[in-house]
């Protein structure tokens, strides 16, 4: 072990006491005196002794505080307020259509609050009388990861606010490009890969496992939204009325109000009274975007005024409220050397073009989906063409157009197979890896390795055949020792009990995502009443439409299909769900719930009126059927009023019930 000398010992403890100070001037006090960067050295030249000499590290220093906790996972947070993504808008008549119906559904002109759509990952902040408290990613909108360590080593987000309320907010974290610059620099010093662009290193950093990893990335912050303000008490000038604060009616004044508790905002926001003012807007700031240092990839239009918002309201995804008004995807040329095709888990075969490799909106692109055989004969595409290429949305590649000029005559045309393989190894395989992943049966221990040897020694082929493995199947195979055997087997075991929802999602139902396997589990309530559900019941369902229910039914029709999942059925515990009734009472019939109802919950009568299969909507419209008045109702009865709509008191709407 190196000697340390005095003069060592007095350098770390002069940079303990000056990162502390500074750490608390900066997230206390919001009184910085040094830059990021001088801040940064500070730590980094503490972590290079303290490696140098191992004796130096103490649980004390603040190398090794909270924030730097190295974790082995990430927990999970279930989120307090459901988190939406808003719909796109891609050109002109996309957002106009979006005004028409913000129109259409308010009685006042609406005026719209324009803001910067940063290209960054969404996080959740939860403070407790003005504390940090829990950071989350938005997951999948119901359950995120706890972030919490690795933000609080972002400095543009406060430790403490400059008010002691509780509240959850909403913002991005991103990356600037001239710290991917430098950071991409120094790889290349190291001869390490390069960083594609930074919002996936900004993503990236924001999930590591060693906070200090997250330090060093240099992350920063906007926060644009309050979820939630729990203790309105604390502001003795600015009390709650409605669940709003005074003095806060509008996404403006609520960007302000965010502003002042010490949040860093994109201060580009502007207000506009028309749709065609934010058009003109959206091309110029289209013209302008690669000026700033952080990536944009379009606007964020909301209806300013804030009871338009909840007057409006939600979709099952989105909100009603705003859009994500896109900018135009960037181009570029390259040529396709080969066209594959890709069999996917529900026998979809999708034609991918292997490109020459190209830069494109910040990331090198290789691979370009071609949709399908149609699409291939409507643009003439064929190996060896010269491609227009883009990024929809600057998320998915895609080909826009074969450049016909370029042809040479030694390009050739891709024939799709007469007749493709049904239910082939590599389907199934697929199969069977969405089956055990993480959102649906979470089985840990069954990797894509693991189920590809099962399926070599043919242990397992079907989904009935992971959940009766037995030990002495596995005895035999490499990389499988007592442990890890009894490992798998627990997990098997652990992951029979599974929610309807999951159950139905596992089956790769072509159409049934994740998110339709979750309206189904809600509506039917049992695996018994999904495998008998007629086309009618299934239509009546939000967001199933025609093509998901025949790909439903005809699943079901098919034999093997049928008999899988009454294998399955003996196999699992399906955790119990609320039966829905199908009675046709409701059928149809919109309900809007407004005031305290005494005999039961507000949540309660949502329950019992999608029980007779009636819809629930959070806002008055010409299309609401009933209106449910309890004590002290709010601005939907007014409106209701105003549209000459049917109007129930709770006595009314509990005898409807019987």
């Amino acid at each position: 072990m190196p000697k340390i000398s005095k003069e060592i010992l007095e350098r770390v403890k002069k940079l303990r006491e000056t990162i502390r100070r500074h750490s608390h001037l900066y997230h206390t006090l919001d009184k910085p005196e040094i830059s990021d960067t001088a801040y940064d050295a500070l730590v980094r030249e503490l972590e290079k002794l303290e490696s140098e000499y191992p004796a130096l590290q103490t649980p004390e220093s603040p190398t090794q505080q909270v924030g730097d906790v190295i974790l082995k996972e990430f927990v999970k947070v279930k989120h307090q307020v459901p988190q939406w993504s808003f719909n796109d808008a891609f050109d002109e008549d996309d957002i106009r259509a979006f005004d028409e119906r913000v129109k259409r559904l308010l009685k006042d002109k609406p005026e719209y609050l324009v803001e910067l759509k940063i290209d960054g990952l969404k996080v959740v902040l939860t403070y407790e009388k003005g504390i940090l408290k829990t950071a989350a990613t938005r997951g999948d909108g119901r359950i995120g990861e706890d972030v919490t360590n690795n933000v609080r080593t972002i400095r543009s987000i406060p430790q403490k606010l400059t008010k002691p309320v509780s509240i959850i907010v909403e913002g991005e974290i991103w990356m600037s490009k001239g710290i991917f610059d430098i950071l991409n620099k120094e790889r290349q010093k190291l001869n390490f890969e390069l960083f594609a662009n930074p919002r996936n290193i900004a993503a990236g950093s924001l999930r590591q496992l060693d906070p200090s990893i997250t330090r060093s990335r240099r992350l920063d912050s906007f926060i644009y939204d309050i979820a939630r303000l729990q203790t309105p008490s604390a502001f003795d000038t600015s009390p709650l009325i409605r669940g709003r604060l005074v003095g806060v009616n509008t996404q403006e004044e609520e960007l302000e109000f965010l502003k002042k508790l010490g949040f860093q905002i994109n201060p580009h926001f502007k207000k506009f009274n028309n749709i065609e003012g934010v058009i003109k807007h959206w091309k110029n700031w289209e013209g302008k975007k690669d000026k700033e240092d952080y990536l944009l990839d379009g606007l964020v239009v909301k209806v300013n005024n804030v009871l338009q918002q909840r007057e409006l309201g939600y979709t099952g995804k989105s909100p009603r409220f705003g859009i994500a008004f896109k900018f135009k995807a960037e181009q570029v040329t390259t040529i396709i050397e080969n066209i594959t095709l890709q069999l996917g888990r529900t026998g979809v075969l999708t034609p991918v073009a292997k490109l020459r490799p190209v830069l494109v909106a910040g990331s090198t692109i290789s691979r370009a989906t071609l949709h399908n055989e149609d699409e291939i004969k409507r643009k003439d595409i064929r190996i060896g063409d010269t491609v227009v290429i883009q990024k929809a949305g600057d998320v998915i590649p895609e080909v826009v157009r074969v450049v016909e000029e370029m042809r040479t005559g030694k390009e050739r045309i891709f024939k799709f197979p007469e007749h493709p393989v049904k239910d082939s190894y590599a389907q199934q395989k697929r199969k069977l890896e969405y089956f055990v992943s993480r959102n649906v049966f979470n089985i840990d221990g069954l990797g894509k390795n693991t189920i590809r040897q099962l399926m070599d020694a043919n242990i397992i082929y079907n989904f009935d055949d992971i959940f009766t493995i037995k030990k002495g199947d596995l005895e035999t195979l490499e990389r499988f020792g007592e442990k890890s055997t009894n490992n798998l087997l627990e997990a098997i075991e652990k992951a029979k009990d599974v929610t309807l929802a999951r159950f139905i999602a596992s089956l790769s139902i072509s159409q049934v995502g994740e998110e339709t396997a979750r309206d189904l589990a809600e509506r039917f309530g049992a695996p018994e009443r999904f495998a008998e559900a007629t086309y009618e019941q299934l239509t009546a369902i939000d967001g199933v439409g025609d093509v998901v229910a025949q790909s439903i039914l005809n699943w079901f029709k098919d034999k093997e299909n049928k008999k899988l999942y009454e294998k399955l059925l003996k196999l699992v515990r399906i955790q119990s769900v609320k039966h829905r009734v199908f009675d046709n009472k409701f059928a149809g019939k919109s309900f809007v719930l407004t005031g305290t109802l005494e005999s039961m919950s507000r949540e309660k009568a949502k329950e019992k009126i999608r029980e007779f299969d009636g819809d629930v909507s959070s806002a008055v419209s010409k299309n609401t059927d009933y209106v449910i008045v309890g004590s002290d109702p709010g601005d939907k009865f007014e409106k209701a009023q105003e549209l000459g709509l049917k109007i129930l008191n709770e006595k009314e709407f509990v005898n409807m019930l019987r």
